[in-house]
């Protein structure tokens, strides 16, 4: 019988991971590095993403560096084609990269601020996607990850038009997942709940909602990038070959 394990490695595969320069992004990369993939790394500032890559690279990793801003149309162009002229293709997406500028109600978010919202969490992972399939397409199929949130399942206080944005993204998923599958090209959402990153930072920093937030959490506590890791191996290899359209929480019970 062969090894069921084997499924889930990456050899020969080349990935794109958005939003990696911290966070579930940071971690995300180094685990898919770690099961073989050559991965490119990206976020807005180079110095931060070289950070990234030179530490895969030290733990016997292959990957490249590319700093690029998911709301820029011509940005997200170039780095998928940076990312084809380092390795030769394009197999696995992580749309990771988000913004969220307001935390607050939703009368307090501007029109600006909807419009980086947007242009981030949707429209960047939409140009990317359309971007990345007939590169998939013709290497025999690939996989695309959309980072989404609990948000996007139920609205979160205080998260109001980032919660829009993430449903929209769970949306986009299944519709691509529908469109794309007889070209071989996967398309998956994990939506993860409070995980202790700088981008989550103004929920988990103050002790006392902490504590509160984490005793009705079934698990007990709240999540790490780590923790993120492996339902993104999963998605991302043959071990998850028949699956796309899913939307998976990552939450440590937090939606049951």
């Amino acid at each position: 019988m062969a090894d069921p394990f084997n499924d889930f490695r990456l050899e020969g595969k080349v990935a794109l991971v958005t939003g990696a320069s911290k966070g579930i992004g940071e971690a995300v990369a180094h685990g898919l590095a770690a099961a073989g993939a050559r991965v490119v790394v990206s976020s807005r500032k180079q110095t931060a993403v070289d950070v990234v890559a030179a530490a895969i690279r030290e733990h016997g990793g292959q990957a490249a560096a590319v700093a690029a801003n998911a709301g820029s149309a011509d940005d997200l162009n170039a780095l998928v084609g940076r990312t084809v002229d380092a390795f030769g293709g394009l197999d696995i997406l992580v749309n990771n990269a988000a913004a969220n500028p307001v935390f607050g109600p939703s009368l307090q978010t501007d029109g600006a601020a909807f419009d980086k919202i947007m242009g981030v969490n949707v429209k960047g992972p939409f140009e990317l996607a359309k971007l990345a399939h007939p590169i998939m397409k013709t290497r025999g199929g690939g996989s695309i990850i959309n980072v989404s949130s609990i948000g996007g399942l139920s609205p979160e206080p205080g998260l109001g038009i980032y919660s829009v944005s993430k449903a929209a993204l769970i949306s986009l998923t299944k519709v691509l997942a529908r469109e794309w599958g007889r070209d071989g090209v996967r398309v998956n959402a994990i939506c993860p709940g409070l995980i202790k990153t700088k981008f989550s930072q103004a929920l988990w920093q103050d002790e006392k909602n902490l504590t509160r937030f984490t005793k009705q959490l079934p698990l007990g506590r709240i999540g790490t990038p780590a923790d993120m890791v492996g339902a993104f191996l999963l998605l991302a290899s043959n071990a998850g070959a028949y699956i796309t359209g899913g939307v998976f929480a990552a939450d440590g019970g937090h939606t049951i």
